[in-house]
């Protein structure tokens, strides 16, 4: 026997009674106030969850319903597990019960909400609409009673003619939502599964005899300087006659302006002499205000905004206006920590103004449509938008059958519906480029018949789909995570049908990293078929922990018993779950940031760069460019450098050198910034949008051969079978002749070092680490590195006391590792000179490729928490991501040194430092001076490796047991390689000999600097 359908279950009902869809039209109600015409639905409903439609109460949707009182209330918009009903889950491939389609679980979580509603005696003349923004994943929706229709698609919008269910005064509404459906099969994308009216629900008039739909394409003529409107206004069926009246604003001045007889269906076309065109660079809006007057009243009347842009394809790319366009994008969920998929307008704009801030130009709606409201803060902020239609199969990949429904002429239909419903309802807005058919599919006939339905309805746009993996029939060729060698190879040929190449996702965001950025960005700029992409994601999808203010604590899958579940795969956003940016947004800015800027020499008096505007439309003139020399922690006044320059231009700027002081041990560089002249739509006056440095000069430090006041220093010798003592004045050094190591540095009557140096390969996996952790950890066991004396000998000479230490390094159960020569001097004034010397030792081809890092760690006294460097900073950075950072001397506090990522792992880490001091408040000499030969990599940590890698939350780190100092020769980079580009090659750290030498001493924090150069200058 056949199994019976259930409606929710049924893929051939897209729908009952749901209105045909139309442009979402910012309405004028009879010439009143916009608000006057709507009525918001937000607010308090009255919730009952059930295990299954079933089991709702008779007769639940009547009006006069008397139980309803023994409900719980629930906030609309929200998402029902958000409100602690039914269970949190986060998957990112799997469904959560089995692939049966279209059928679903009998236990099917249920909500079943109710409200009353009033109508104003004003509304009795006209139509009333009923519009629900969002509803996961599909819902039956009853008036007084009476049952007004259903629907599914869970993120689009959906609307009711309520006209004859509704009377003047009060109203009631049922609304049932199911979480499962048959279109759940088609709704399986990278999120948290939630539930509920999620998004704005709201009625609304519309007047007998008003706007039905308007659709706006516009042109560009005339070598791209005049603009072309075409408008098709449709209106709703009436006897009476009407006028249909336009005009076109921009600024509040009319440019062009329309009156006619209104029929049914009506175009307009209007033409635009020197147009000011829409980019996401100059996003310059025009306001089409439409109307319909009857015997001399506006009955009627929208707002469309408007952008004069052309989209095409030229050969193997894509043009806006004229110009083939780099997309420097983000892929954005709707997502907060704490409301779920609800998402504010406040919080919508404040994340785009946050990519203006960060030289984003381009969003993709992973992996469905936004609310309206975000279409129109993209269209007046400047971003490109990829909208996509709500459709992901991805757990049909899992169970190897990934088109099962592809082909399928009873899922056709609604395969199709998803992508009319995005285009109907979404195409009058500029900022769109590209209509994308969803994600991570495959591809069939079904997937041919959507692309063909949305060329019919917009020809103007592109079409995407990474599913299609040929480009038949996209407009786009588009993959996702391809490799840095993969991607120069589709540079360099002419697949795919020699369609523009675009990355959707790439640079997976999660947790420490993206690395690599760079890498992507030149292939980018090489390359003219590749036209950028949109890295993965914008926000990390934490769920706040209840109860916690400031110290809130993120969850992700898997703390709440969800099994199976992909952990924190949800944890790989470029903005931490509270808004924050990471460290890989900073990196991101200034990859993409519009300005290039290149050092083509130097000669003894001058300095020459060029500079080029990357923009693509837009000059620098609302922009200043500033440059200041920077030496040691000094910085001179800055001075404005003009500059003139058209997109893609290049101009030379030269920099006197003959003003500086030229002093031993001094690096020279100089600091460019270009900023916000004024304040914008989205940041605030002189905010930057790029910072960059170069070194000018590099003066050696000045040789010191000795030092008179070396000779005073008397030593005195201690040596037992276990330990040797070697003192002088007020400093005492202490070693473990056993462990072959130091075990404490004594000056002034205190304590400063109390773990001594020791070889360390290791550092806690980053989630880019994740398919390399079971071979570090399970394989060669790098965790358990371990280090073997093997010689120890003291001898004084002339310029003091020399302490040799010879080690075999390797890991538990391993023939590979290092030779470490560690050969203390202590001199006579008490400072300590250490050098390192690795040899690589293998004996046997059984090693790792790869190493997470090589250098050694010590401990600190606990009270030393005053941090001083040299380097790169202020921020972390790595070998691989180190954009965004410049060469100083930054001063922080240990806890600074911090990265707060929402699941603990590597962080910190500050490359190319050339001098490390860590002092506490107590005066005078109070600060352990680190200065070293050649620049290392630091982290300084007041917890071990050991307790970093043993929490899986924020706030979990155990801390204490002193300051740990990591100083390595190479530590690796970070890679994406969570979902992408593993850490290349010269990114690596590798079973290679190294060498490094550095200084100790106690010293005044206010002497640092010129100590540090002493030091260096020292043989």
């Amino acid at each position: 026997m056949e199994r019976r359908k259930k409606r929710w279950e049924n893929e051939e009902i897209l729908q009952i009674n749901r209105r045909e869809d139309h442009a979402d039209l910012t309405r004028d109600y009879k010439g009143t106030l916009v608000g006057e015409g709507r009525i918001s639905l937000n607010g308090a409903w009255k919730f009952l969850y059930l295990e299954a439609p079933e089991y709702a109460p008779e007769h639940f949707y009547e009006r006069n319903l008397e139980e309803e009182g023994k409900w719980d209330e629930i906030p609309v918009p929200s998402c029902w597990q958000m409100q602690g009903y039914g269970r949190m889950h986060y998957t990112d491939v799997w469904y959560l019960f089995p692939i049966h389609p279209p059928f679903v679980p009998a236990e099917n979580p249920t909500g079943i909400y109710r409200r009353e509603f009033e109508i104003p005696s004003s509304w009795s003349e006209e139509g009333i609409i009923l519009r629900f923004h969002g509803v996961d994943s599909a819902y039956d929706v009853w008036i007084n009673g009476v049952h007004c229709g259903y629907s599914k698609i869970s993120r689009r919008a959906s609307e009711f003619e309520i006209t004859e269910l509704v009377k003047p005064g009060v109203n009631q509404i049922t609304v049932r939502v199911y979480q499962w459906s048959d279109g759940t099969y088609l709704e399986a994308q990278d999120m948290w599964w939630l539930s509920g009216i999620f998004r704005d629900v709201e009625i609304y008039v519309e007047p007998k005899g008003g706007i039905a739909d308007v659709k706006v394409e516009t042109d560009l003529t005339n070598d791209y300087h005049r603009g072309v409107l075409h408008g098709q206004v449709s209106l709703l069926k009436s006897l009476s006659p009407r006028m249909l009246v336009w005009r076109l604003m921009l600024d509040g001045v009319c440019l062009a302006e329309g009156r006619e007889e209104g029929e049914e269906e009506n175009q307009l076309v209007c033409v635009v002499e020197e147009v000011r065109k829409w980019s996401a660079e100059e996003p310059t809006c025009y306001q089409l205000e439409v109307a319909v007057e009857e015997e001399g009243a506006v009955i009627d009347k929208v707002d469309i905004t408007v952008g004069f842009r052309k989209i095409e394809r030229r050969g193997n790319q894509f043009l806006v206006n004229g110009r083939p366009i780099l997309l420097q994008g983000v892929n954005m969920h709707d997502f907060h920590p704490k409301t779920g998929r609800t998402v504010t307008r406040e919080a919508m704009e404040e994340a785009l103004k946050m990519m203006k801030r960060h030289n984003i130009n381009a969003v993709r709606c992973s992996h469905y449509p936004k609310s309206s409201y975000f279409y129109e803060l993209c269209n007046r902020y400047g971003l490109y938008v990829m909208d996509e239609a709500d459709l992901e199969t991805h757990g049909f990949e899992w169970i190897r059958r990934y088109r099962w429904l592809n082909e399928k002429p009873s899922w056709k239909a609604a395969y199709v519906e998803r992508s009319i419903s995005m285009v109907k309802q979404h195409r009058n807005h500029p900022c769109i480029l590209m209509w994308s058919l969803g994600n991570e599919s495959d591809v069939g006939e079904n997937f041919a018949a959507a692309a063909h339905r949305v060329r019919e309805l917009d020809s103007t746009r592109l079409v995407h789909y990474e599913g299609d993996a040929r480009a038949d029939i996209t407009d786009v060729y588009s993959t996702m995570y391809t490799r840095l060698k993969g991607l120069e190879n589709i540079g360099e040929s002419k697949d795919c049908h020699n369609k523009p190449h675009v990355l959707c996702e790439y640079a997976h965001a999660m947790g420490n990293g993206p690395g690599n950025l760079r890498a992507y960005q030149d292939l980018f700029r090489k390359y003219e078929r590749l036209q950028g992409g949109f890295v993965w994601e914008w926000q990390d999808h934490g769920i706040a922990k209840s109860g916690m203010e400031r110290e809130t604590t993120y969850l992700y899958g898997g703390d709440f018993g969800d099994e199976p579940t992909n952990g924190n795969f949800c944890i790989d956003g470029l903005v931490m779950p509270e808004g924050c940016a990471s460290p890989g947004l900073l990196e991101y800015k200034e990859v993409i940031a519009p300005i290039q800027i290149r050092k083509i020499k130097t000669t003894e008096n001058e300095a020459v760069f060029e500079v080029t505007n990357l923009y693509e439309f837009k000059t620098f003139s609302d922009m200043r460019f500033f440059a200041e020399i920077q030496y040691d922690d000094h910085r001179e006044k800055r001075r404005e450098i003009q500059l003139s320059l058209q997109p893609g231009e290049s101009q030379e700027i030269s920099v006197d050198l003959t003003t500086i002081t030229r002093e031993p041990g001094t690096e020279y560089y100089i600091n460019f910034r270009l900023e916000h002249q004024e304040e914008t739509a989205f940041a605030p006056k002189e905010y930057p949008l790029s910072e960059k440095q170069f070194l000018l000069l590099a003066l050696p430090p000045k040789q010191i051969e000795e030092e008179c006041e070396q000779k005073k220093g008397k030593f005195q010798i201690l040596e037992t079978g276990t330990a040797l003592s070697v003192s002088v004045g007020e400093t005492e050094v202490i070693f473990d002749k056993i462990k072959g190591r130091l075990s404490a540095y004594h000056h002034g009557g205190r304590r400063w070092i109390e773990e001594g140096p020791h070889m360390n390969v290791w550092r806690a996996p980053i989630d880019n680490d994740m398919y390399k952790k079971k071979d570090w950890t399970e394989k060669y066991f790098l965790h358990k590195g371990m280090e073997q004396p093997e010689h120890f000998w003291v001898e004084e000479k002339e310029d003091g006391v020399h302490v040799g230490i010879i080690t075999h390094f390797s890991c538990m159960s391993q023939a590979f590792g290092f030779q470490v020569t560690y050969e203390y001097l202590l001199d006579p004034t008490g400072s300590m000179k250490l050098q390192v010397d690795g040899s690589a030792r293998c004996d046997t081809d059984f090693y790792p490729p790869m190493l997470p890092r090589v250098g050694i760690e010590l401990g600190l006294e606990e009270d030393l928490q005053k941090v001083t460097w040299y380097g790169l900073g202020f921020g972390e950075n790595y070998c691989d991501s180190k954009e965004a950072v410049s060469m100083g001397v930054y001063r922080a506090k240990v806890s600074d040194m911090h990265t707060d990522y929402v699941k603990p792992q590597e962080n910190g880490h500050r490359e190319e430092v050339k001098f490390l001091a860590l002092g506490n408040e107590s005066g005078g000499k109070n600060t352990l001076l680190i200065s070293m030969k050649e620049p290392l990599g630091i982290n300084v940590h007041d917890y071990r490796t050991q307790a970093l890698e043993a929490a899986t939350h924020r706030g979990e780190i155990q801390r204490g047991e002193g300051i740990r100092v990591d100083l390595d020769t190479m530590h690796s980079g970070l890679g994406s390689n969570s979902c992408g580009e593993e850490q290349t090659y010269p990114n690596q750290a590798r079973l290679n000999d190294f060498s490094m030498e550095m200084w100790f001493c106690v010293t005044e924090e206010e002497k640092i600097i010129t100590e540090s150069k002493r030091y260096r200058g020292k043989k």
